[in-house]
């Protein structure tokens, strides 16, 4: 006679199987983190400790001083609040001014991206050679903040919106220029080949076989980077580089009987980026995920 016996033999399992591989997996998983966490809670600690030290004065000494100065600003306007209304209109054209630049500085920065994330993308640069020439130039121009630029242009060109212009122009450049040829390396490389199989040049192909697939997600980042550089414009005119930034540098200086101006220069700055941001979102919606 014959036994049979079904299933696994009695006795000791060797192994674990696939649920105690996993069941390690996570037990390393969470021990790398713990450690990971506490390491950056050390470079935190210490790291905010030297910056206390060399500070003028103690944070934690001026920490209760904080609320003092929106108070004052905030208690000034309140008490000419029927002046902001007329404030607010008189911020228009700096306002304008600065929609502007970060509109020209937008542009500029995404053509120039678009040139050299096409050169920086495998598969479709001209000169694939020349990728990581081009992938360092972008990230030149991204590590390096507007301000410096602008502060480098100024004594080069003097104060004004041109120095300003050029400064957000080459940060959005590396910036655009990253996330464009990310968006390029993911398109479909059958319409290129079908073009170059006709005699396309380089040109005729970047235009008619790749632009067509990533022009949706490229007007997105475009109009999500022209939000940034109305904030980026904002902040150069305390450099002296014009628009509503230099008028708000200028009412904060005067102090005391100008804290009106100041905060009716915050409040046409506030509601011009929300109104960008709602038409933007809007568009980006459209263009990305085809709703109306």
């Amino acid at each position: 006679m014959v036994d049979v016996a079904f299933g696994p033999k009695p006795g000791p399992k060797r192994g674990g199987g696939p649920t105690e591989a996993y069941l390690a997996m996570v037990r390393r998983k969470r021990m790398y983190g713990g450690i990971l966490l506490v390491i950056f809670v050390a470079v935190m600690a210490s790291g905010f400790q030297l910056a206390d030290s060399r500070n003028a004065g103690g944070f934690w000494n001026g920490l209760h001083q904080v609320g003092d100065f929106p108070a004052e600003v905030l208690a000034e306007a309140w008490d000419k609040r029927s002046n902001l209304p007329g404030l607010m209109l008189g911020a228009i054209p700096s306002l304008i001014e600065t929609l502007n630049i970060a509109a020209v500085a937008t542009l500029v920065g995404a053509l120039g991206a678009m040139v050299l994330s096409l050169l920086s993308t495998r598969g479709l640069a001209r000169w694939p050679r020349a990728i990581p020439l081009f992938r360092r130039m972008l990230d030149a121009f991204r590590a390096i903040p507007e301000i410096v630029i602008a502060l480098l242009l100024i004594f080069i060109l003097g104060g004004g919106p041109v120095p300003a212009v050029v400064a957000i122009a080459l940060h959005t450049t590396g910036a655009l220029g990253k996330l464009f040829s990310e968006v390029a390396e993911n398109a479909d490389l059958k319409p290129v080949e079908g073009l170059t199989s006709v005699g396309a040049g380089w040109g005729q192909r970047m235009v008619l076989g790749v632009l067509p697939q990533v022009a949706p997600n490229w007007v997105s980042y475009a109009l999500l980077r022209f939000e940034i550089n109305v904030r980026a414009s904002a902040i150069l005119g305390f450099v002296g580089e014009g628009g509503i930034g230099h008028d708000l540098k200028l009412a904060m200086q005067w102090g005391g009987g100008k804290y009106d101006q100041v905060v009716a220069i915050f409040l046409v700055l506030f509601l011009t980026i929300v109104v960008i941001d709602q038409i933007s979102n809007h568009y980006r919606d459209r263009l990305v995920k085809g709703r109306h």
